[in-house]
C-alpha cells in the first residue's frame, strides 16, 4: 500500500473526532452553563530512512528523509470563559459569575449517589413527606448546601433570594427569614474532571493514577472562602459557544477532510496505474 493511503486514513480518523466536538458545541449553543470543547492535535511518530552507505555526496540537509504518519487529536480543552448572562425574573434561577465556580448537585449512580457539579442553575421545588420541600435542579436531583447534603425546608416559601457569599435567603408566609448556603465548589484543576453530560463534571475514578487526591482538584468553598462566591439571582447563565468561531472551525476541518479524502483517492488511482502496467 502506498504510504499515502496510510497517513490521509489515520488522519481522516481524527479528523472525523474534532467533527463531532464542534457539532456538539453547536447542539449544546442554547444549554445553560454550556462550557464548549476545544479540540488539540499534534503530528504522529517520524519514520527516518537513512540514506545508502555508498552514497557518500555531501549535502547541506540533514541525512536521510523522515516520513510522517499524519495528526492526531492530542487534547480536548474545556473553555471555561463565563457565558453570557441572561435575564428571567424568576427567583429560582441562579447564575455563576466567578470562572470554575460549580453548584453541587446529588446524582445517583452505580455505586450510590455521588456529588456532581454544573453550572445550570435553573431550580425548583419539589415537594416531600410531612409538609416539607426539597430544592433540586431540572432533572430532579437534589441540590447540596455546603454540607453536601440536600438542601430541605417546608413548603410555606413565600419567595427566595440570593446573598453575598450563595446564601440562599427564604421568607417563610409568616414572615420569618431562613438562610442556607448554597453548596459551591471551585475547580482547581479543571481538566481533570470528567464530563459526565453536557453540563454535570464529575471526578475521575482514576484519581489514585494520575498521583492526585479529590484536594488537588477542586476546592469546596466555606467559611471565609465563600466570600470568592459570584453569583446573581433571577439570571441565568448562557452557553459561552461562539457561533462564528465553530462554524470557522468547521469549514476548516470539512476542507481538511476533502483534501484527505482526495489524497486516499488519488493514492488509489495511482496503484491502479501501476498494477496496470504489462
Amino acid at each position: 500500500m502506498i504510504r499515502t493511503m496510510t497517513t490521509a486514513t489515520n488522519t481522516l480518523n481524527q479528523l472525523q473526532h474534532n467533527l463531532d466536538i464542534i457539532g456538539n458545541n453547536l447542539a449544546n449553543s442554547a444549554t445553560h452553563g454550556y462550557k464548549a470543547n476545544e479540540a488539540k492535535f499534534h503530528e504522529l511518530l517520524y519514520q527516518q530512512f537513512n540514506n545508502d552507505k555508498a552514497d557518500t555526496a555531501p549535502r547541506q540537509s540533514p541525512l536521510g528523509i523522515r516520513y510522517g504518519a499524519g495528526a492526531a487529536l492530542g487534547q480536548t480543552q474545556m473553555n471555561w470563559k463565563v457565558g453570557s448572562l441572561q435575564q428571567t425574573g424568576r427567583q429560582l434561577d441562579f447564575a455563576l459569575t466567578t470562572p470554575k465556580q460549580y453548584f453541587n448537585v446529588i446524582r445517583p449512580g452505580d455505586g450510590g449517589e455521588q456529588t456532581v457539579y454544573t453550572r445550570q442553575g435553573n431550580f425548583y421545588v419539589s415537594a416531600i413527606a410531612n409538609g416539607q420541600a426539597m430544592l433540586v435542579n431540572g432533572d430532579g436531583y437534589p441540590v447540596a448546601n455546603s454540607s453536601g447534603l440536600p438542601i430541605t425546608f417546608s413548603d410555606d416559601i413565600e419567595s427566595y433570594s440570593v446573598k453575598a457569599g450563595g446564601a440562599l435567603e427564604l421568607k417563610h408566609n409568616n414572615g420569618r427569614m431562613e438562610t442556607v448556603n448554597l453548596g459551591v465548589t471551585v475547580m482547581k484543576r479543571p481538566n481533570l474532571m470528567t464530563r459526565l453530560s453536557g453540563t454535570y463534571l464529575g471526578l475521575p475514578e482514576n484519581l489514585a493514577d494520575l498521583g492526585v487526591t479529590k484536594q488537588n482538584v477542586l476546592t469546596d468553598l466555606k467559611g471565609a472562602a465563600r466570600n470568592e462566591i459570584g453569583m446573581e439571582n433571577n439570571t441565568l447563565e448562557g452557553s459561552n459557544v461562539d457561533y462564528q468561531k465553530e462554524m470557522t472551525d468547521l469549514i476548516s476541518v470539512q476542507r481538511s477532510y476533502q483534501f484527505n479524502a482526495r489524497t486516499v483517492t488519488l493514492a488509489d488511482q495511482m496503484l491502479g496505474l501501476i498494477n496496470s502496467i504489462r
